[in-house]
């Protein structure tokens, strides 16, 4: 079994991951993610005992349980340079015994679930409601650094995407990354299902203009009439393709919830955000707890 050299898996001075500054017996199996650190508490105040808390730089570490049901929630950060990270070591974490630096014989999945924040590209997605995230494109350029396998259906749907939004050359290569069927499923009931475009910026990568002008000024119109096989463009966002590209090449199930708090067609922001993103995380614990 070829051992991993020290340079390539950093562990601190307690044999901890690098960035996530975590052991594995400080880590569940059923893993939310949010971006902002401070939304980690928000999430962990509803856990009925918090045993873990841990952090290093933004990344902030909650593990305890709900009932039986042991969850941790860790901050990732914005975008898909620090999901990078984050699937990285997590994955290391219950897949390489730390000690002789080696991948384990028998592997661990966990279920890795995101709840953040979106704009939606529909007019008809109402503000305060939940989209989980069918497939997402990946505008980032993340997964272009790793061999990640298509199925033909993923195939078709990018294919379809590029033709659509052929008129615009861009200089990067989108990719496509499902999310967990089983995941989906089980968090369906209050949910509606699309297809989800990751960005690697907040204002022109996703149309926005505040002084620089965007390259592409028709994004918003090209992104909200895609169609492809029943799927449409339902929101953006900027970190589930990194999640569900990552998840595939660990073999980890993920799936992205997100709380629409803005509508980019009908330029209309939610009243109360932070109301709706609790919601989701009251809804989504409820969920994960008896997964």
């Amino acid at each position: 079994m070829p051992i991993i050299p020290e340079s390539e898996l950093i562990l601190n001075a307690r044999g901890a991951v690098y960035h996530l500054d975590l052991l594995p017996e400080e880590l569940a199996t059923t893993v939310i993610t949010v971006g902002d650190p401070d939304r980690v508490k928000e999430v962990s105040k509803y856990f009925d005992h918090v045993e873990i808390r841990r952090q290093h730089r933004e990344f902030v570490t909650h593990t305890g349980y709900i009932g039986k049901k042991r969850i941790t929630v860790i901050s990732t950060g914005i975008g898909t340079d620090n999901i990078d990270i984050i699937l990285t070591e997590l994955d290391a974490l219950v897949n390489v015994d730390l000690s002789s630096r080696t991948v384990k014989d028998q592997l661990t999945s966990m279920d890795i679930i995101r709840i953040g924040t979106s704009g939606a590209l529909q007019p008809d997605i109402e503000l305060d409601s939940f989209v989980a995230s069918g497939y997402a494109i990946g505008m980032d350029n993340l997964l272009n650094f790793y061999q990640l396998p298509h199925p033909q259906s993923e195939k078709d749907l990018l294919l379809a995407f590029l033709g659509h939004v052929q008129e615009n050359h861009i200089a990067f290569i989108p990719y496509i990354a499902r999310g967990s069927s089983s995941l989906i499923s089980a968090f369906s009931h209050f949910t509606q299902k699309g297809i989800t475009v990751t960005c690697p910026g907040f204002y022109g990568p996703q149309g926005r203009q505040v002084r620089a002008e965007p390259a592409f000024p028709k994004l918003l119109d090209q992104l909200s009439s895609f169609a492809f096989d029943g799927n449409r463009i339902t929101n953006f966002e900027m970190e589930t393709a990194g999640i569900y590209g990552m998840s595939r090449l660990l073999g980890h199930a993920s799936l992205s919830l997100s709380a629409i708090v803005a509508n980019r067609v009908q330029q209309k922001f939610s009243s109360d955000p932070h109301k709706a993103v609790d919601r989701l995380i009251q809804l989504t614990l409820q969920q994960a707890a008896v997964a």
